[in-house]
């Protein structure tokens, strides 16, 4: 059984690690070592009300996957990020290989050393930071190499995180306002996605979701 907690769904007796959370308000998480098998029914009941940019399906470290996945995931319309690295084998490199010829989905994963998939975008990290971002992906990685993560797969460096207010402040300083606009009161900072595969997907599916609208 599923259970909605602090904003998750989680599965049963396993509160503190969420097998479905939400990111940055409009992607969605979804940890397949850690769903149960009723897992379509329960999300579709508990699913969030605002529209979502896409879906991100996390196989990495996982032999095995629900049955009725494929069909689920199949007949969702936004769209679908797959991660996978070495340890993605049996049922859910099957999976994998469903969805990318039912749903066209991007497979986004780590290379080193080299698995049974081959991802559409290959990014750099090593297995020890892998298994910790499995628990959290806002985890830092302390005295990482240069080598750690290539350049065009550091995505961080290239995030704007000027918060409204100061974007605001800025307007007024190069006289773009009116004297009259009021700053809006600053909202604490969100953290950063250090997962580079998952910070990876996240921003492929934003950017994709401002294609989608300025297309109409």
């Amino acid at each position: 059984m599923l259970c909605l907690a602090a904003g998750s769904l989680v599965a049963a007796g396993r509160a503190a690690e969420p097998a479905v959370s939400l990111l940055d308000q409009n992607v969605l998480l979804v940890r397949a070592g850690r769903l149960v098998e009723n897992f379509p029914e329960a999300m579709r009941a508990a699913a969030p009300t605002n529209r979502l940019a896409g879906t991100v399906l996390d196989l990495r470290f996982a032999d095995a996957a629900a049955t009725n996945a494929a069909d689920y995931f199949s007949r969702q319309k936004s769209p679908l990020v797959i991660l996978v690295n070495s340890q993605t084998r049996g049922a859910a490199a099957a999976l994998v290989s469903q969805l990318r010829g039912a749903t066209a989905a991007i497979v986004i994963g780590s290379t080193n050393p080299p698995g049974p998939i081959s991802p559409d975008i290959a990014v750099a990290v090593s297995a020890h930071d892998e298994k910790e971002f499995q628990d959290n992906p806002f985890f830092k990685v302390s005295a990482a190499p240069a080598s750690a993560l290539s350049r065009t797969n550091n995505l961080l460096a290239l995030v704007d995180h000027t918060s409204e207010a100061e974007l605001v402040r800025k307007r007024i300083k190069d006289g773009e306002g009116d004297g009259e606009i009021t700053t809006p009161r600053a909202e604490p900072p969100q953290p950063v996605i250090a997962d580079p595969a998952l910070a990876r997907a996240v921003d492929l599916l934003k950017a994709l979701a401002v294609l989608r609208q300025s297309r109409g």
